[in-house]
């Protein structure tokens, strides 16, 4: 089974742009996540019409953040990337007259839907003002290690 990993790896790059000096470009991005710059201005675009991100055309120019990241939740990122489909499971639809399928699926999809609004919450409460402390804790015991 093939995983949608965008969210993760969008994350990634707005704690990177949050650390850079001047804006990142398309290519440098695509290095950074081992993908092609077509990827990035795709998956960018889309957080760009959200506000999360600017971008620049031109020398000197590439992505940057639009807004500190205490303003950005992960559950706002995740939605901009369109909200990924969070399981590979779904109803069945070999007998939908039959009632014992139609109970089957209605338990499932229950479930399923308290499963994404139980995501959605513990994504809200995540600001990447969140991640990047995270990331500060990390460096300085990485650091204390050596």
């Amino acid at each position: 089974m093939r995983y949608d990993s965008r969210l993760p790896r969008v994350l990634h790059v707005l704690l990177h742009l949050e650390e850079k000096s001047e804006p990142a470009t398309s290519e440098e991005i695509g290095r950074m996540l081992n993908t092609n710059a077509a990827v990035v201005r795709r998956t960018m675009a889309g957080l760009r019409e959200q506000g999360y991100v600017q971008s620049a055309k031109g020398h000197r120019g590439g992505w940057t953040l639009a807004m500190p990241l205490s303003e950005i939740t992960l559950l706002g990122i995740y939605e901009a990337l369109g909200s990924p489909k969070l399981f590979a499971l779904g109803k069945s639809e070999d007998a939908p007259a039959c009632l014992m399928e139609q109970a089957a699926n209605a338990a499932t999809e229950e479930a399923l839907e308290k499963a994404a609004a139980c995501f959605s919450d513990s994504l809200a409460a995540i600001t990447m003002s969140d991640l990047a402390g995270d990331f500060a804790a990390r460096l300085a015991q990485s650091k204390r290690r050596q």
